[in-house]
């Protein structure tokens, strides 16, 4: 008996809804990591993309807890000296919920072009609307 390896030409791939209305931003990120990696098919192979594509919507309807609202701060540098610019939590809910999400899930992929290529497959929209019907995609439900 040989072991399986997933080759791009055995992958299939699917569409799945998430609704993120009143989840937690780390266990609802952790979830959503692990599908776009394709941990949660028996055909998962470390160095070959088998992830799924993922919708989120509702975005702007996270939930997080304690004092992160005010007390997380996402950095970003404009390659200047001095250019370190700070991002409480609340603001960017308030801005670009879409990223929030991005960014939760991106820290949790591998880093390199694989990590690069299944963060293409996400897809974050902060209203309960997506463009992605013709894909035809199935709803996934969140436990945790």
């Amino acid at each position: 008996m040989k072991s399986f390896m997933a080759s791009p030409a055995t992958i299939e791939k699917k569409w799945y809804v998430v609704d993120a209305a009143g989840h937690t931003l780390g266990r609802l990120s952790s979830e959503i990591a692990q599908i776009l990696r394709g941990k949660h098919k028996p055909t998962y192979t470390p160095f070959i993309d088998t992830g799924d594509n993922v919708i989120i919507v509702n975005a702007d309807k996270i939930k997080v807890t304690g004092n992160k609202l005010e007390q997380k701060t996402y950095f970003n540098h404009s390659g200047h000296v001095g250019g370190v610019r700070e991002t409480k939590l609340s603001d960017m809910m308030a801005k670009k919920p879409a990223d929030v999400i991005t960014l939760a899930v991106k820290g949790m992929l591998p880093k390199g072009p694989l990590g690069r290529s299944m963060l293409k497959k996400l897809h974050v929209y902060a209203g309960s609307e997506h463009p992605h019907a013709a894909q035809k995609p199935e709803a996934l439900e969140i436990k945790y």
